[in-house]
């Protein structure tokens, strides 16, 4: 039975992280890139500006949202998408890359992230713009509603959009268990024991304790934390990453260079075919890339629907400012804290050692901080696990409150918590390779909408402009429902 389920799983995952699934994902940043006129490079200050440089100079931006108004600040949505997304992939998934597709591999990362700012801009303008306000108070959005009403609403696509939002929440329930819960606890209670010695049951219990007192609070307790834990774990980390960094400076320049000439290198560091060592490369870029900043997943869409936001391109530049965050910024410190460490030969693209995953980064660490430099991994993966779990929770509840209706909810929180316990102590080998299947086939019916959907986006991104850039006296594109079309500023929390 589990070699059935492996071998299926196997040429499922073949597709959707296969040439398939990774040109569909790039084509997509490359499409939303078009149709918005290369918004990111064109108007880079002006989404700076109203993103990370408005955290400091506009209250709104952090300002919590009163205790009967559901809703939560852009700033609360931000970490909290951030907390989902700045996970193992920035250590793991970097190591990986640059082990199985040479130091070239991160140069094709920067390019999946450069486009994919746009499809997690694209994600987040059509979440703001279809989501629906529950029963509740809480703003619900994601791709099972822009499939549904967007999609749905072409002539002959009402049940193509109706059986993609479902089979899009079917996909995201189960992966929220997967690599939203049992593999990040899983990476936490294995390297809590390797570093610390603490029994995985020990971080078992722990986990589910603290978890269970943040994820059955709802998602503004949630915000509450992630909000808190999302900026100190990232400044620590890269004020580590680069005091490494700079322990090594001399180094930087060789390590950029391998990473460009590797990107384009006709062999691997390994040898073998011509034209092989691009392929993986490209390959293994592309992958860890897509798997560290989630754009294309429509996962993270789904918290920044909750924002008290009121323009869809407000929170469609924090789409963009995540991406660059994440991948730009926290994934380069990983690379070249790697690369510049000596544990990989810059002239050939080989490792120089036999650690991999996160072994790979605490060793790269472990030059400059000795003995603790492990343990500033493990306590790393320990934040960044930990906030992907939470961040995953909200994704979770939002699809199974699509499926079976949002008074149910507190049967899923409970699961998620439950499972928690689970995930820390068992081998999780299929359960790595099922979630990272069931995240890939999130993708799919996500990506079809959104390049279905792109007129839609473009509209809203020129009438943005229009009104915002070019102060031209037009209607604003503010949500695809009448009712909602002509909030107030008040009234949409904003």
């Amino acid at each position: 039975m589990v070699e059935t389920v492996t071998n299926i799983n196997n040429a499922v995952n073949g597709v959707v992280w296969g040439t398939f699934g990774i040109a569909l994902l790039f084509i997509a940043g490359i499409v939303m890139t078009f149709v918005n006129r290369g918004f990111q490079f064109t108007h880079f200050a002006h989404w700076i500006k109203l993103t990370i440089g408005a955290i400091f100079k506009d209250k709104k931006i952090t300002a919590h949202t009163e205790k009967d108004n559901k809703a939560i600040s852009q700033f609360q949505s931000l970490c909290t998408a951030l907390a989902a997304t700045i996970g193992t992939g920035n250590i793991v998934g970097v190591a990986t890359a640059i082990v199985l597709g040479g130091p070239g591999a991160i140069f094709w990362m920067w390019i999946m992230a450069i486009f994919g700012m746009m499809t997690n801009y694209s994600e987040n303008v059509l979440g703001i713009y279809f989501r629906r306000k529950a029963s509740n108070g809480e703003w619900h959005g994601g791709a099972m509603y822009y499939l549904k009403d967007g999609l749905g609403s072409y002539k002959g696509c009402k049940w193509i959009g109706v059986v993609l939002a479902v089979l899009f929440s079917a996909f995201c329930l189960l992966a929220s268990f997967g690599i939203g819960n049992m593999s990040q606890v899983n990476s936490i209670a294995g390297n809590m024991k390797s570093a610390f010695n603490i029994q995985v049951w020990v971080t078992g219990i722990a986990l589910v304790i603290l978890s269970a007192v943040v994820i059955l609070g709802g998602l503004k307790r949630v915000a509450a934390v992630t909000e808190k834990l999302v900026p100190v774990m990232a400044i620590l980390y890269i004020i580590g990453a680069v005091i490494v960094i700079l322990a090594h400076a001399k180094n930087v320049p060789a390590a950029f260079t391998a990473i460009f000439r590797g990107a384009f290198s006709a062999k691997s560091a390994s040898g073998g075919i011509v034209g092989y060592g691009i392929q993986l490369a490209i390959t293994w870029g592309f992958k860890r890339g897509a798997f560290s900043n989630e754009a294309g997943l429509g996962s993270s869409v789904m918290v920044h629907s909750s924002s008290n936001v009121k323009e869809p391109v407000r929170q469609g530049m924090w789409g963009i400012f995540e991406v660059f965050a994440d991948t730009i910024i926290v994934c380069t410190l990983t690379a070249l804290v790697v690369l510049t460490s000596g544990l990989t030969d810059l002239e050939t693209g080989k490792m120089v050692t036999e650690n991999v995953k996160s072994a790979l980064v605490g060793e790269a660490f472990a030059t400059v901080f000795g003995k603790a430099g492990p343990m500033f991994i493990a306590i790393a993966i320990l934040l960044f696990a930990y906030s992907t779990v939470l961040g995953w929770s909200h994704y979770g509840t939002t699809a199974w409150g699509y499926l079976f209706g949002d008074k149910t909810s507190i049967i899923y929180k409970i699961l998620f918590v439950t499972i928690i316990f689970f995930g820390c102590t068992m081998s999780l080998d299929l359960a790595w390779d099922l979630s990272d299947t069931f995240n890939g086939l999130m993708m799919i019916p996500n990506l079809i909408g959104v390049l279905a959907l792109c007129p839609v986006v473009a509209k809203i991104t020129k009438n943005y402009i229009d009104r915002n850039i070019h102060n031209k006296d037009v209607e604003p594109m503010i949500s695809a429902f009448k009712e909602l079309n002509h909030l107030s500023e008040e009234d949409s929390g904003e």
